[in-house]
């Protein structure tokens, strides 16, 4: 059973969206069944809200690895992304990078089996070898990857954006490198970055939401970032936010 968990927070100091209504949603990582709860619960609250408009939702990277469904999670980003049913963005994140370096070279990526690699191909039925030391075999892997990924997933992979600005927020997956415009941000640090970012007191002018980093079940929410990761494949809660002029609400799906 999947219940919907709310917490509201204030406005952030002087932000705004321009009056717009934006929803983000942190790192899925393969759990499909909560990724399905929460988006169900951000078409009811948008359509209570603002009937007459699709909402505008901000997926924060990192659909696969780890969990069990990546490859259904990507069905639903990809149907998102063509259906005109919501204004959607996706953003990339470092578990899609791995898995594009493991689908363009092998043989030089094959840490990315370690890294919740290994569960994303059994969700598309593929089995792995435990040894990756093999050149032969992990060629024919990726190959074996080729022939049942659909080219659409493929296609979905290679299309992520890296950041998107709404008003006075930013969203990105990992962070922002403090002090360098985001136009000026290069991909590496927007997809990992850590510590430098997590630890800065004021790391951009724009409000950050990301996802990447998580401690527990909780999202941060902080005066200059809202994290959103909250390790949905070990804690069982996938967690969004809500925001609009008037503040920040934190939705989560979370599995009982």
């Amino acid at each position: 059973m999947i219940a919907i968990r709310r917490e509201r927070h204030d406005a952030r100091a002087g932000a705004t969206t321009g009056g717009a209504t934006v929803y983000a949603v942190g790192d899925v990582h393969g759990c499909y069944d909560l990724f399905h709860a929460l988006l169900a619960e951000i078409r009811r609250d948008a359509a209570e809200r603002e009937p007459e408009r699709a909402p505008r939702v901000i997926l924060c990277g990192d659909y696969i690895d780890r969990g069990p469904d990546s490859a259904r999670v990507l069905d639903a980003v990809t149907w998102l992304l063509r259906s005109g049913t919501v204004d959607v963005t996706a953003l990339d994140g470092n578990h899609e990078a791995m898995f594009r370096a493991f689908l363009d070279d092998p043989l030089a990526h094959t840490p990315w089996l370690r890294f919740g690699g290994r569960e994303t191909l059994l969700s598309y039925g593929i089995a792995v070898p435990e040894q990756h030391d093999d050149p032969a075999a992990m060629i024919a892997l990726r190959d074996r990857v080729l022939d049942v990924m659909p080219a659409a997933h493929d296609r979905t992979l290679r299309a992520l954006a890296l950041s998107v600005e709404i008003g006075d927020y930013a969203f990105v997956h990992a962070g922002v490198r403090p002090g360098v415009a985001l136009a000026d941000q290069v991909a590496d640090d927007l997809l990992w970055i850590r510590g430098d970012f997590l630890d800065h007191p004021r790391p951009a002018a724009a409000v950050i939401v990301h996802g990447h980093s998580w401690i527990d079940g909780r999202a941060a929410v902080l005066p200059h970032r809202i994290g959103l990761d909250t390790g949905a494949y070990e804690t069982g809660v996938l967690t969004a936010v809500r925001i609009d002029d008037a503040g920040v609400e934190v939705i989560q799906a979370v599995k009982g």
